[in-house]
C-alpha cells in the first residue's frame, strides 16, 4: 500500500516504499483529483520507478510533468527491453536521457524537422550491439506511436545505452566514438593492416579503447 506525498499530473504521483525511499508511480488517472496523504489505487498502478539518488529522481519528476504520458510509457518499454537484452547495469539517468531525447525526436518528426546523426557510420562499428538495440526501439516507436523515427536516432538511442553504461554524457561519448576512430585509422595505417570486424579480437579492442576514452 502506498499513500501519495505529491501529486505530479494526473498520471504520476510520489510516494515511499517500504524501504522509506521516494518512488514515483505511474497509472492512468493515478493522481486525478487526489492529494497528498490520498492511498494510491493499486489497480492503476503500471510503473514504479525507483532512483538511486534524489537528484535524479527529481529530474525524473519534473521531466514526466512536461511531456506526454504515452511517451514515458514507450520509452519505459524500450529501457526495460534494453536492460532485459543487455543483463547489464545501467545509470539510473537513462530514464531522463532516453525519454527526454525520444519525446524531442517525437516532436521534431512531427514539425518535419531532421536531425543528422553525423557518426552514424561510426556507431554501427563500434557499438553494434546497443545499434541493434536502437533499432529495435525504433520499431516500438513506430508500433506503438506510429511514428516513424529515422536510422539516426537508432544511432542516437545506440550513444544513449553507451552513456548508461560508462556513466557518461553524451557531449564526452560523442568526443570518444571520435577518438575510437582516429585511433583505429593511426592503428590501421601505421601498420598497413585491414581490420576483421567480425573477430572477437577487434570487439576486444574497441571495448579497450571505449573505456580508455572513458
Amino acid at each position: 500500500m502506498y499513500k501519495i506525498t505529491k501529486v505530479i499530473n494526473n498520471n504520476f504521483v510520489c510516494s515511499v516504499n517500504d524501504h522509506d525511499e521516494e518512488i514515483i508511480v505511474r497509472g492512468p488517472g493515478i493522481g486525478f483529483q487526489k492529494k497528498t496523504n490520498d492511498i494510491v489505487d493499486q489497480a492503476k498502478i503500471e510503473k514504479i520507478y525507483s532512483m538511486a539518488s534524489q537528484t535524479t529522481l527529481n529530474k525524473l519528476q519534473s521531466l514526466v510533468d512536461n511531456i506526454p504520458l504515452e511517451h514515458v510509457q514507450v520509452c519505459t518499454e524500450i529501457i526495460d527491453v534494453i536492460k532485459n537484452k543487455l543483463d547489464k547495469k545501467l545509470n539510473d539517468n537513462i530514464y531522463i536521457t532516453l525519454t527526454d531525447h525520444i519525446s524531442f525526436a517525437i516532436e521534431r518528426n512531427r514539425l518535419k524537422l531532421q536531425y543528422h546523426n553525423v557518426l552514424l557510420w561510426e556507431i554501427k562499428k563500434f557499438y553494434q550491439t546497443e545499434y541493434q538495440l536502437g533499432l529495435h526501439a525504433l520499431e516500438i516507436i513506430k508500433d506503438k506511436l506510429g511514428v516513424a523515427l529515422p536510422e539516426d536516432e537508432a544511432g542516437f538511442i545506440a550513444l544513449h545505452i553507451v552513456n548508461a553504461q560508462l556513466d557518461t554524457d553524451m557531449s564526452e561519448m560523442m568526443k570518444i566514438t571520435t577518438l575510437i576512430q582516429d585511433v583505429l585509422e593511426i592503428t590501421r595505417e601505421y601498420y598497413k593492416i585491414k581490420f576483421d570486424e567480425d573477430s572477437l579480437h577487434y570487439a576486444r579492442f574497441i571495448t579497450h579503447l571505449k573505456y580508455f576514452g572513458q
